[in-house]
């Protein structure tokens, strides 16, 4: 019987075991020594509230989906229904086709062909690896069209400690925040110094509710932003590559499923801010035949 979401690519590295799924090339399972790292589904669920998607063309949402962009008004499919705004890009129900697999290894791609909202051609891979450093997920987009097109990338892992992340302690290196309205849109922003969003360096999340952007990130000495979440003796890192300038944190307390609320915390790197799109804060303009590299992973 076929899996709610395709195919199914195992990738194992010693006590690593991941899943990688044909539908969205979404990441179903990840777990270290049976002790899962990520919030997944199960083989007849599906990624509900983009449950460890890959999020492309744009990441997060594009106010009442409208743009300009070089002189045209374009006009995306409003997917956030709730508020009335195009979410998450174009690809996480789309069907991937797998292009390479190894033990420990996978490369999925998509060619994203012109629609209404969205005139451009994009080739796009995403590879997802296991190692003895942890997971390391790379995404590419290379643009096909004969004219520059908008572009944004994120992912949308929920991270796991087993428990309700209220007592989980967070280390998250920002100095901004993105002010949103009631719809979830950025207004304005914020340093973060001294608020109850200051997690320059570790503190309790409690019963702290997060649906907030976060920017100006500090990086180690290797380039890379990380977010840690900690509680006893387990630990999850999430880092980013310097393409990942901005990074989103819910805290799932608007989920659907009651008792997925609170359980995890999704830790969302983006290479762009919300609402982009119209903005262009962080947007990328990606020239004919220019490709994009983006990179984050985990480490617990």
């Amino acid at each position: 019987m076929l899996a709610a979401t395709g195919e199914q690519f195992e990738l194992r590295h010693g006590e690593r075991r991941a899943v990688v799924v044909e539908v969205g090339a979404a990441l179903r399972h990840y777990s270290v020594a049976g002790r899962d790292v990520l919030d997944g589904f199960g083989l007849d669920g599906v990624a509900d509230s983009g449950r460890n998607q890959p999020l492309m063309p744009w990441p997060n949402r594009v106010r009442g989906g409208r743009y300009e962009w070089e002189g045209e008004t374009l006009q995306l499919a409003l997917s956030d229904t709730v508020h009335g705004h195009a979410i998450h890009g174009l690809v996480r129900w789309r069907n991937w086709q797998l292009l390479d697999l190894e033990p420990a290894r996978a490369i999925l791609g998509l060619r994203l062909f012109p629609m209404e909202g969205y005139p451009f051609t994009l080739d796009l891979q995403i590879e997802y690896e296991l190692s003895d450093d942890g997971l390391r997920v790379s995404a590419r987009a290379e643009n096909l069209g004969a004219r520059a097109c908008p572009y944004g990338v994120g992912f949308h892992p929920y991270l796991t400690l087993g428990g309700s992340i209220d007592t989980a302690s967070l280390t998250m290196p920002a100095e901004r925040l993105l002010v949103s309205d009631a719809s979830l849109i950025p207004v304005s922003s914020a340093r973060v110094a001294g608020t109850e969003s200051d997690f320059g360096t570790a503190r309790t999340i409690g019963p702290l509710v997060l649906d907030a952007c976060f920017y100006d990130l500090t990086r180690d000495v290797d380039g890379l932003a990380r977010v840690t979440l900690a509680d006893g003796d387990a630990s999850i890192t999430l880092w980013m590559g310097e393409a990942y300038r901005y990074v989103m944190l819910y805290t799932g307390d608007t989920l659907r499923a009651p008792e997925r609320r609170r359980r995890a915390l999704a830790v969302e790197p983006m290479s762009c801010a919300p609402n982009a799109f119209a903005t262009g804060e962080g947007l990328i303009r990606l020239e004919p035949g220019e490709t994009h590299t983006a990179e984050w992973g985990i480490e617990a």
